[in-house]
């Protein structure tokens, strides 16, 4: 079976964001990284090569696969800050549906930039998340 490639590194999440060429993308980036910290009271972690994660949990699949990820992660993507929410918890729908401007698929949430939607809803989002993930795996 394959191994994940996406693994916890010790490079440093400071020189990463510091190293962000769009000024904007970079300071969204500082902005997700402070909600972050506040929701999982946890230091982030960079996972591969982009992704800024906070906490792990073991994931088990029926196949047999299985590994860890980030409990709580986003990405400052080229395109758009990735943030690694679903919408299975308590209140998704109506919380989307005050966001803002945003895409969305089955694991990810894209957003251009910050200013494109309501940063309290985001956080209620991301703090939801985070719960429904953690007591899972409690």
């Amino acid at each position: 079976m394959a191994e994940n490639k996406t693994k916890p590194t010790t490079a440093s999440v400071e020189d990463f964001i510091a190293n962000i060429e769009h000024p904007r993308r970079r300071s969204d980036a500082l902005t997700a990284l402070k909600m972050y910290r506040e929701i999982t009271g946890l230091n982030p972690v960079l996972w591969g090569p982009s992704i800024i994660g906070f906490g792990s949990l073991h994931y088990m699949y029926e196949t047999g696969r299985e590994g860890d990820m980030p409990a709580a992660a986003f990405s400052p993507r080229k395109g758009y800050m990735t943030f690694y929410v679903g919408d299975e918890f308590e209140g998704a729908s109506q919380l989307y549906a005050r966001l803002g401007k945003h895409k969305k698929s089955v694991a990810c949430l894209y957003i251009n930039k910050l200013d494109d939607v309501n940063l309290d809803v985001l956080r209620e989002i991301i703090t939801r998340q985070y719960r429904k993930d953690t007591k899972l795996n409690e």
